[in-house]
């Protein structure tokens, strides 16, 4: 594994975008989540644009992302985030 910066290319092809709102791990995750979905739906459009991909197929793929995603959704966002536990005085 090398610890060299992302190259131009890979800048390019895989944009990366901070995250700016209120954070917790929970919201850092699927804001991850919710930029490889964009990136890989980009990829999909631009292969059935290009012709390389049939359209049944980019929508089929399409479609098991977006499942993935909400289900992420639903387990990193829509779950109430149990309290800290009472830690002892010192």
């Amino acid at each position: 594994m090398s610890n060299q910066p992302p190259s131009d290319k890979d800048r390019f092809i895989y944009p990366k975008a901070k995250y700016q709102g209120d954070f917790t791990p929970e919201k850092l995750a699927f804001d991850a989540n919710l930029q490889e979905f964009a990136q890989r739906v980009a990829m999909l459009c631009s292969l059935e644009t290009g012709g390389k991909l049939e359209p049944e197929a980019a929508y089929r793929e399409i479609k098991e992302m977006w499942r993935k995603l909400k289900k992420s959704k639903a387990q990193l966002l829509d779950t109430e985030r149990p309290n800290p536990p009472d830690l002892p005085a010192e």
